[in-house]
This record gives structure tokens, sequence and C-alpha cells, in this order.
């Protein structure tokens, strides 16, 4: 049975948006996924799903979102596999990575072109590295994440895709999990 991670955009954001971990495992687990677990407090779900359920989870999901907590949010969707291939292509150094909280992959709901990154690249008002490859940037906020204008808005409508944004530390959380449902 296939693992996933759900990546929810802006829940639990700034007070805004709010819907608590437990009632958000319960709608998943009425819409029929396995062993839903969330990560911290911002919408990252890990779950099992039969393989004739996946194709749809997606839209269930978000559907399901604003049917039970009345709010529109857009979900990504990426295999176990996904995730783990895209953690193994980072182009982040080892002296990035030791600032963490700096470095963040941006998951976004469709491939986009190089034209469109490299925009974003020369039209970036900040400092920071950014990095395309498929569905996802890899961003270094060189100054931080808080001073950066750099943010989710800005890529979605440079890129014309949805986007959702977790630091390195989260997506290490989120590959302990995966590693917890592989064993």
């Amino acid at each position: 049975m296939p693992i996933v991670v759900s990546l929810l955009r802006g829940i639990n954001v700034g007070g805004h948006n709010k819907i608590r971990m437990a009632d958000l495992r319960d709608l998943y687990i009425a819409l029929g996924m396995r062993n839903p677990r969330t990560i911290l407090q911002s919408g990252n779900v890990v779950f099992a799903c039969e393989e004739g359920k996946l194709a749809r989870a997606k839209g269930r999901i978000e559907a399901g979102i604003q049917e039970h907590f009345g709010l529109d949010v857009q979900v990504i969707l990426r295999s176990s596999a996904e995730f783990r291939a895209v953690i193994d292509k980072r182009p982040f150094s080892d002296l990035q990575l030791e600032e963490p909280r700096k470095a963040a992959i941006v998951f976004l709901t469709a491939v986009v072109d190089g034209t469109a990154v490299e925009q974003l690249r020369e039209n970036n008002p900040g400092r920071e590295a950014i990095v395309g490859a498929d569905r996802e940037l890899f961003v270094y906020y060189t100054d931080g994440m808080a001073r950066s204008k750099l943010d989710n808005k800005r890529m979605e409508r440079a890129l014309g895709v949805g986007t959702t944004m977790r630091n390195w530390n989260t997506c290490q959380r989120i590959l302990k999990l995966l590693d917890e449902f592989d064993s």
C-alpha cells in the first residue's frame, strides 16, 4: 500500500486557518486514508492509501477540509519515493545545512519550466539562492526567512502554480516518519 506525504498550505500559520491535528487525522481516517500521522502543527500528514484511492486523494482531502473546517486549503501530495528523491537531490551544501532553518524546499503543484524559475531568480529582490528541479524549488534564505520578501505568494505569482514550503528541519522530520512507516 503506497505511503503518501500530504502537505497542506497555510495551516496554523500566524494564527490563521486553525485546524487541530487530531481533527485533521480524524478527517483523513473518515476519507479512507490509513494510519494518518501528523508532524508539527502546520499540516504535514503521512498516511497509507489504497492504490485505487490515491489518484483521487488530493481532491477528496481538499473537499473534506472545506466541508469539515470551512477552509479552502491547497494540498500537495508526494509519494514516499518522490519525497525521498527530492531530499536526495538537494543542492544545499553541508555549510548551508548547518543553518537548516534557512534551507527550504518549495513543493509545487506542477512542473514549471526553467524560464519561469530564471525570471523568479532575476526579479527576486533578496539574496536567496533559488534552484528549480521538477516539481520543487530549493531555496536558501541567506538572510533568514523572516526578513525575506520571497514567500509563497510571490513564488506563485511568478511561477503560475501553487506552492507550499517546508524548511530542512521539517523535511527531516517527515523523512524520519517515512522511515518509521517503512520499518
